[in-house]
């Protein structure tokens, strides 16, 4: 969840020149915006893995701390749960195999946590929502216990004024209380940072928004929640409930956890001031830097204060600011689980950024064909019924948008994503080695929600109780990610140990 904090409490005066340095800060970021040469360079991309720790029983292991302390393996970070951790991939050149080298990181680190899990009796899973939570895994208990997450934690409460209420109207209506924000630590996600030119950032983030819906279809991984059966994204209607700060009497002001609330139309000072305008500030924490003075004596400036913010409002779609090295921007990708595999995971963002460098160039139109509200249609339809889904597309001729199933619309963006991967400098054999993943596991219609739907079904169908089948499921799961096999090629559920 972003920067180190050292306290959980504010005063008011803290609050109000909190407020007062954030439109320093957005001062400051438009002039930087304009100026010559800024955000230039190689293009990189990097990303952040949510990871759930199991114990052998197959339920969550509250043991985050004592990990991360015992293992060698480098950026590793608590998340909001004890039972959460946070890998963070170095970053590599778009152009060339970047999905290569950031599968070798990532399954390097997957390796290492695994060895020092084991060693507290505990497994490693990369899953959207680990089936075998129950609701009382995710009440106050649960917070991992560092300053920034007990801020975040009194922030919201004392904001919402009410239990946290979570409601999913899946194939199994899920109904869930909870009495903080750790609801939000079922949800583990893989987080994608694209560097993005200043001048691109209004059509290449509308762009991103667009391709979001399709490659989500394809990628659902969080079926279940609480022991019952959700969306095929069931982590998208947790997300958007559990941070939810608005009490019963607010529900019309803006949500931060949202799809955004139009087409971006000037570029990205325009989304950071958005978040300042429409959020309270939570974490109220001010830096002895003069943003003004930095930029004026020719530096960059940290930004600080609108950098902890924008981290406080959650988008799918997030626009990043980066002060290191001369600064630039990125956009954060927010919307895809973690897991099955690491390979899997590596296929997703190859399609994700690929169709968002193909629709940047046509974002121009796209955006006037497509109203906004029928794109955040798509990304919700896409997240509850996956590859099940019927997407409103625009077309160039009128009437637009028109429906068409997802598999099919998938059909055509993979070798459009495989266009918009060329554009920006990816090999050949690395668009072809990843972009074959998706094409078999489009083909096979097996995504990791469908297989851990089909397996609980399966073995409660063989009359196994619900409580058992999902630990059953968890365990075959777990199996099949560490082998690597990407999940189009994992074995059909039975009821035997060899699935």
């Amino acid at each position: 969840m972003g920067a180190d904090i050292d306290r959980d409490t504010f005063s008011p005066e803290e609050e109000s020149r909190f407020v007062m340095r954030l439109q320093h800060c957005l001062t400051a970021l438009e002039s930087l915006l304009g100026r010559p040469g800024f955000g230039e360079g190689q293009t990189r991309v990097g990303l952040e893995l949510e990871l759930s720790l199991v114990g052998d029983d197959g339920r969550p292991l509250l043991r985050n701390q004592e990990v991360i302390a015992a293992t060698d393996v480098e950026r590793v970070e608590v998340e909001l749960d004890r039972f959460n951790l946070e890998y963070n991939a170095r970053p590599v050149p778009l152009a060339g195999a970047p999905f290569t080298s950031l599968l070798d990181d990532v399954t390097e680190a997957l390796s290492g946590l695994r060895a020092t899990a084991e060693r507290f009796d505990g497994r490693i899973a990369a899953v959207g929502i680990l089936p075998t939570l129950r609701e009382s895994d995710l009440q106050r208990d649960a917070l991992t216990d560092v300053p920034r997450f007990r801020a975040i934690s009194s922030r919201i409460r004392a904001l919402r004024n009410a239990p946290f209420e979570v409601r999913v109207d899946g194939p199994e209506p899920i109904r869930i209380t909870c009495d903080d924000v750790t609801l939000e630590g079922a949800n583990t996600s893989l987080q994608i940072h694209l560097q993005v030119h200043p001048q691109r950032f209004a059509r290449v983030f509308n762009a991103a928004q667009i391709a979001t819906a399709p490659v989500l279809a394809l990628a659902g991984n969080s079926p279940v929640v609480a022991g019952r059966q959700g969306w095929e994204e069931t982590r998208v209607a947790v997300f958007r409930q559990a941070v939810d700060d608005r009490g019963p009497s607010a529900r019309w002001s803006p949500a931060r956890v949202s799809f955004g609330n139009g087409w971006l139309k000037s570029g990205a000072h325009e989304l950071f001031a958005e978040a300042v305008a429409l959020h309270t500030p939570l974490l109220p924490v001010c830096s002895e830097e003069q943003p003004l003075d930095v930029l004026a004596e020719g530096g960059t400036p940290g930004l600080d204060e609108l950098r902890l913010h924008n981290g406080t409002v959650w988008r799918w779609n997030r626009p990043v600011y980066d002060p290191s090295d001369g600064g630039h921007l990125r956009i954060e990708f927010r919307s895809l689980p973690s897991g099955p595999t690491a390979t899997d995971m590596l296929a997703n963002v190859a399609l994700l950024l690929g169709l968002t460098a193909a629709l940047a160039r046509e974002s121009w139109w796209m955006t006037v064909a497509l109203p906004f509200r029928y794109a955040e249609y798509n990304f919700n339809e896409a997240a509850r019924v996956g590859l099940d889904a019927t997407l409103l597309w625009p077309s160039k001729r009128a009437p637009s948008p028109r429906p068409v199933q997802v598999r099919t619309l998938l059909d055509e963006l993979i070798p459009l994503a495989d266009e918009g991967l060329e554009s920006v400098g990816v090999l050949p054999e690395e668009r072809a080695r990843h972009l074959d993943v998706l094409r078999a596991r489009l083909e096979s219609g097996q995504t990791g929600s469908r297989w851990q739907r089909s397996t609980l079904i399966a073995l409660e169908r063989d009359g196994m109780p619900r409580e058992r089948a999902l630990v059953e499921m968890v365990d075959r799961y777990l199996e099949h990610s560490a082998s690597e096999r990407p999940v189009h090629e994992w074995p059909a559920p039975t009821t035997g140990r060899s699935s």
